[in-house]
């Protein structure tokens, strides 16, 4: 007899939200820290930076956005892991940067349209600051100095941090898109469906 596949007990996750969002910062804070003190060309403080994107894979999957914003986010991710993998076996920076950069576009994305379909207004609006900081930068990286995009980091943590402490799954927002725009074009779903 199959009993069907298994279950979590009463949720369907193993980990709370409020966990997969202290996760990542607890991930992100060495990364900063490294970065900040070690010397140019080292390595090892990219270590740490892939545990913190990784981490950040399951909080996509969990936070309401449309399927798009969610794709955003998985592209971040699979762009900043690969980066810091290939930095850590010596590819170049010059090599390196600018497909970072290119992958905090798609961050940039995610957390905005993830942050402005939040009921908590405080995520909203440190979401979408964060979100166009962090996006915006990789548009004028080759003019302007890194240290423009360092307050992103801080704000990331806030952001986080508000998640874990105000965002629970399921309550957002609708957010008045064309079906086109959530669904993709030629959908016949639900104008609101937010993939899950």
């Amino acid at each position: 007899m199959n009993a069907g596949p298994a279950t979590h007990g009463p949720r369907e996750h193993p980990l709370s939200f409020r966990v997969l969002a202290v996760l990542p910062i607890i991930l992100f804070l060495p990364s900063i820290v490294a970065f900040a003190v070690a010397e140019p060309g080292v390595v090892w403080p990219e270590y740490p930076g892939v545990f913190f994107h990784l981490a950040i894979l399951v909080l996509i999957a969990r936070i309401d956005a449309p399927p798009w914003a969610k794709a955003a986010g998985y592209s971040w991710i699979t762009l900043d892991v690969l980066t810091g993998i290939m930095s850590i076996y010596g590819v170049a920076y010059d090599l390196t940067w600018p497909v970072r950069l290119g992958g905090h576009v798609f961050a940039g994305v995610w957390i905005l349209t993830s942050s402005l379909c939040a009921r908590n207004r405080a995520i909203a609006v440190v979401g979408a600051i964060t979100g166009v900081w962090l996006g915006a930068y990789s548009f004028i990286a080759d003019v302007a100095p890194v240290q423009i995009l360092y307050p992103s980091a801080p704000l990331v943590i806030v952001w986080l941090a508000l998640l874990a402490a105000y965002y629970r799954p399921g309550d957002h927002k609708a957010v008045p898109l064309p079906r086109e725009v959530v669904d993709g074009a030629g959908s016949q779903g639900p104008a609101f469906r937010w993939g899950r």
